[in-house]
């Protein structure tokens, strides 16, 4: 397993928090990120706010970051890494006590640092936090609301087993001990496209417990220009990947779980990821593109559980016809 090692800070004065903003081609939102985060700023000494720029190759995140004054601090890659490998380089550099990766098109909510410090504080057992959260679209309008995982603020109870069998967190809504990160390893850099975030979530919780506060305080936008894993979706590349993830969380879960609730929570996992291979299918056939669609297709046989794969398939070619026939009639 690839855990890229986390080495714990030098002894001396530290923050709180780490706010670090990994960006590439951000500069559209990046202000935006940073700006969420400064409002609620608390002063430099329970506070870092670091920029990390995976080499970009579009617009100027630096100068973004020197507007926002001397409060926040920049590095840029030497050369571009990837976007896990950019993570990585946010926990080795965050000198806070508790880590929060904030992506450069997301923010957080008035409240968020506020609501999620005392339980950190008061519950050294406690790994990892996160807040409900909000979806909003490539403007900022909110869209839908996450799940409810427990009507008041407190530790998830059975939260392995649940986060196993499929993404339902987004990144900008997690925070985490930096010493959790130095314990378990930062994220796995064969997953190049996304998933990697989903199978750190599984690992912490192997190990701890996570608290969950019902209040939405941070909100992630997706089908943004230019996301990359809004433009995986589009194709199998986020299906394949979030299998990837799946297979890296098997060999390790029924370590934490019993065989049968280990098996469960992959047979679904597997099935919703092969479901998302299949919607790239049905997108393929909708834009003629029949051979990425039949690779998309393979992949999802190849992925999940075979009636659910199946059952996926038929509502998506059901999808397909109705929309030629529409097409044809207009």
């Amino acid at each position: 397993m690839v855990r890229h090692p986390v080495p714990p800070v030098e002894p001396g004065p530290r923050p709180f928090w780490s706010v670090m903003i990994p960006t590439y081609n951000g500069e559209r939102y990046l202000a935006d990120a940073l700006n969420s985060v400064l409002a609620q700023d608390p002063g430099p000494a329970a506070m870092q706010v670091e920029v990390v720029d995976d080499r970009s190759t579009r617009g100027d995140p630096e100068a973004i970051v020197r507007r926002a004054g001397e409060r926040v601090t920049f590095f840029r890659q030497p050369s571009n890494v990837g976007h896990a490998a950019n993570f990585n380089t946010c926990l080795r550099r965050a000198r806070g006590t508790v880590v929060h990766l904030l992506h450069d098109d997301d923010w957080a909510r008035d409240g968020f640092y506020r609501r999620l410090e005392p339980p950190l504080r008061d519950n050294p057992e406690v790994g990892a936090a996160f807040s409900r959260y909000l979806y909003a679209d490539g403007e900022g309008h909110w869209r839908t609301l996450s799940r409810l995982e427990r009507r008041t603020p407190g530790v998830v109870e059975d939260w392995l087993p649940k986060i196993a069998s499929g993404q339902r967190l987004t990144t900008p809504s997690v925070v985490v001990r930096r010493s959790v990160y130095e314990l378990l390893g930062g994220f796995d850099e064969r997953i190049t496209v996304g998933g990697e975030d989903w199978e750190m979530w599984v690992r912490i919780a192997t190990r701890f417990p996570v608290w969950f506060e019902p209040e939405p305080l941070a909100v992630y936008r997706v089908n943004r220009p230019g996301s990359l894993t809004g433009n995986a979706a589009s194709s199998a590349a986020l299906a394949r990947d979030m299998l990837l993830a799946t297979d890296i969380v098997a060999a390790y879960l029924p370590t934490y779980l019993t065989a049968g609730r280990a098996d469960t929570a992959l047979r679904r996992a597997r099935a919703e990821y092969s479901r998302w291979a299949v919607e790239a299918a049905h997108r393929h056939l909708l834009r003629g593109q029949r051979r990425a669609a039949f690779n998309a297709a393979r992949l999802a046989l190849s992925g999940g559980p075979k009636p659910q794969v199946m059952e996926a398939m038929l509502e998506t070619l059901a999808r397909s016809a109705v929309h030629r026939l529409r097409s044809r009639r207009h």
